[in-house]
């Protein structure tokens, strides 16, 4: 016998109960033994000694300090020993003599992931309607499409629990990435935070160059229509802003990997051109102006894996910006207007970029005008949170 799986329900007994015959389930087959042949002289959760594991919440074995003897109590040599905390089970190898006995220390596992409480806590539904204005608040509800990486579970109108603390600053969830990561929107100091305080920047160039196409990107290089070599205006500014706030202190806790999409792709029936003589069309004016159908997706060349980068037009317009109408109560809608990352166009003469302006709809400025920056970070898959996501209880990073 090399490894035994023992079901958590055997921790649920007192010692006492510790000889009710059970079946220990074996790599090789399944043979009855009595739960006397695996001895629990000792259980802990958190440094506390225990008789039993609660089956309604999720633990981690401390491997280091849980040990293992044969029944004579001689230490058994290259004992290998895991706990896993979704099916319960116990292996132990190896795993040769009755009378096994073991201490074993847990840890409880605070906190949950963002796509376990959002897919468990929230109902999920889809819009097809993006052509209008959305401020319904409501509690509890997300909606879903799909990006790049797969299912997104997305805010829109006027919600009341998707409040994040993080870093010594409050953000909103925009929604909860296709890999589990969870993406913030800075909001300011306090959940109180109106106007000029929810912008990391109340004024800043997207570029200070303007004269070729390819100054639409956050990242871009001079004569490709998708390069990455050089940081625009705003991303130098985004990325100073995050070493000064101390945002790379949790570095441990945010994303690079996920990206954001910078896409530069052309709209139908039109071909890139670094200085073109007339005007030409990006695919997301497509999207947003002309058909007001949004998307999450974005080919590889066109995401930008930084730290620290900018909503983009599609995800406002999921949020219920519309391109013409009136989105004031909406949670994007601070009364400022801001840079999104998204391309507009190419008039012929200056590079232009969709921002969200204070109205409440999407708009596009000139990418050397000043306009608002609001930062966009996101966080790891496996980080682990509470709190209810209300103004008064909003998320908070548990540290497991």
């Amino acid at each position: 016998m090399v490894v035994a799986i023992i079901s958590a329900c055997i921790l649920t007994f007192t010692k006492a109960k510790y000889r009710t015959t059970q079946s220990i389930p074996l790599v090789n087959g399944t043979i009855n033994y009595s739960l006397a042949d695996l001895n629990v002289v000792a259980l802990y959760i958190d440094g506390e000694e225990t008789t039993k594991l609660d089956n309604t919440k999720q633990y981690t074995l401390d491997t280091e300090q849980s040990t293992c003897t044969y029944k004579d109590g001689t230490e058994i040599p290259d004992l290998s020993i895991s706990y896993d905390s979704e099916t319960g089970g116990l292996s132990i190898s190896p795993y040769t003599t009755k009378g096994t006995k073991c201490t074993l220390y847990f840890n409880e596992s605070k906190g949950r992931t963002m796509l376990d409480i959002i897919t468990n806590d929230y109902s999920q539904s889809t819009r097809s309607n993006f052509g209008s204005a959305y401020t319904t608040s409501h509690t509890k509800q997300v909606f879903t499409t799909t990006d790049w990486e797969g299912t997104s579970y997305y805010f829109a109108g006027a919600p009341t629990d998707n409040w994040v603390s993080f870093g010594g600053f409050y953000w909103r969830i925009i929604r909860v990435n296709g890999d589990g990561s969870t993406r913030l929107l800075y909001n300011g100091t306090t959940t109180s935070t109106t106007g000029i305080g929810t912008l990391t920047e109340a004024s800043q160039q997207f570029n200070s160059s303007y004269n070729r196409s390819e100054y639409v990107g956050l990242k871009y290089t001079s004569g490709e229509q998708h390069g990455q070599n050089s940081n625009s205006t705003i991303l130098t500014e985004l990325n100073s802003w995050y070493t000064s706030s101390n945002l790379d202190d949790h570095a441990s806790h945010i994303d690079t990997n996920i990206g954001f999409c910078s896409d530069r792709n052309m709209a139908s029936g039109y071909s890139w051109s670094s200085e073109p003589s007339s005007t030409i069309y990006y695919a997301a004016r497509e999207r947003i102006a002309t058909n007001q159908n949004p998307s999450l997706g974005c080919s590889s060349n066109n995401i930008i894996k930084v730290p620290v980068g900018l909503l983009t037009a599609d995800e406002a317009m999921f949020g219920g910006v519309p391109w013409s109408g009136n989105a004031t109560g909406n949670y994007l809608i601070n009364g400022q207007n801001y840079w999104t990352m998204s391309p507009y166009n190419f008039n012929g003469s200056y590079a232009l970029v969709f921002n969200v302006y204070s109205d409440g709809n999407l708009g596009w400025g000139g990418v050397s005008g000043t306009w608002g920056v609001r930062s966009v970070i996101n966080l790891l898959a496996d980080t682990k949170f509470e709190g209810s996501g209300t103004s008064s209880d909003p998320f908070t990073i548990v540290e497991n």
